[in-house]
């Protein structure tokens, strides 16, 4: 069985987290939403309220694909976590040159920690590369319409934290 790891704060989950969710299933036979507690990061959004929701999505993508999507919390190293829900793959999406300077960096460290875990990454759709997590809880925060850029069901859930 092919496993992947696509990890992330989901601060909130949005259309394009939704995208790469998609893609990737094309690549494995049981995908890991691998979702960061990361407390340091000073989320909007309970660990809870986060992959509520993610299980709030992927459902009708995992009945599309023929995947198993399942949601997973972690706390600890990336590496670590691939390791604890059998992954041989971390997927991670890109959305510019920044993007990929950082994902490099955590890509040879991870590859030196344990060289048997694959990364791959898959480029966001071009309607997509702007969409960042914090751009959308700005636009929110100020009123604005994130309805392009976050499920239907998080944009209820930004609106009702703003």
């Amino acid at each position: 069985m092919r496993i992947g790891l696509y990890p992330g704060t989901f601060d909130p989950l949005t259309i394009g987290h939704v995208d790469i969710i998609t893609r990737a299933c094309r690549m494995v036979d049981r995908l890991v939403i691998g979702v960061a507690i990361n407390e340091g990061k000073g989320p909007l959004f309970s660990l809870d309220e986060r992959v509520a929701m993610i299980e709030n999505e992927i459902g009708a993508i995992a009945a599309a694909k023929n995947t198993e999507i399942v949601v997973h919390p972690f706390n600890n190293l990336l590496i670590d976590c691939a390791r604890d829900v059998g992954a041989g793959i971390i997927i991670r999406g890109l959305r510019a040159v920044a993007d990929f300077e950082y994902e490099f960096q955590m890509v040879g460290m991870n590859r030196v920690l344990d060289a048997e875990v694959e990364t791959v990454f898959l480029m966001a759709e071009a309607r997509h590369q702007a969409i960042a997590s914090k751009l959308v809880k700005e636009i929110a925060r100020l009123g604005g319409d994130i309805s392009k850029f976050v499920p239907a069901a998080v944009a209820a859930k930004l609106g009702e934290k703003y």
